[in-house]
């Protein structure tokens, strides 16, 4: 990987070591790594940088030894979109390419609509947080319908083998799902 990659994971691996459980500094402090990172587009390797026709791609790209925390490309294809999902882990979210729509959801009362709480536009340079005390549940779509937009991932476990939920839009109820990896 690319020395500025490298770099990211040194000190993601010594914040992850040091802050343990301490979810506030872990997304405060490693929001200005991964800033740092996606202000630069010349490291992500082509291979994790290819879109599905049908569906976004999500590209391990580091995964901890001990599982304490991983890294993957998000590639999204035009008027690409997730169902609305939850992730149980801190995430932090970094723009690389293009833009992408993010709309934050609170569950309703089983049976009812979830409840919409905010939408966010995240573009290049930008980073975003979720985690379950803070908010985890929303719905991420491609911002553009003519071409391809791509964000770097960073979560407190190895993402591809968390158990997590989506969500129906119309009734809240949950179905569990394992999301694995595109490579």
């Amino acid at each position: 990987m690319h020395p500025s990659f490298n770099e990211f994971i040194n000190k993601m691996t010594q914040l992850v070591s040091s802050a343990k459980n301490d979810e506030e500094k872990i997304l405060s402090q490693g929001e200005r790594f991964l800033a740092d990172l996606v202000a630069q587009d010349n490291w992500l390797p082509e291979e994790f940088a290819k879109p599905h026709p049908d569906y976004y791609q999500q590209y391990l790209l580091y995964s901890a030894p001990d599982k304490s925390f991983s890294v993957v490309s998000f590639v999204w294809g035009p008027g690409q979109s997730t169902p609305v999902h939850d992730h149980t882990v801190w995430g932090l979210i970094g723009m690389l390419r293009g833009s992408e729509i993010e709309e934050s959801y609170k569950l309703g009362d089983l049976g009812q609509p979830v409840k919409k709480l905010g939408t966010q536009q995240l573009n290049p340079g930008d980073v975003g947080k979720v985690s379950p005390t803070i908010g985890d549940i929303h719905k991420v779509s491609n911002a553009y319908d003519d071409r391809v937009s791509i964000s770097i991932h960073v979560y407190g476990a190895d993402i591809g083998e968390v158990s997590r939920h989506v969500f129906n839009e119309n009734t809240s109820e949950s179905k569990t799902f394992i999301s694995g990896y595109a490579n």
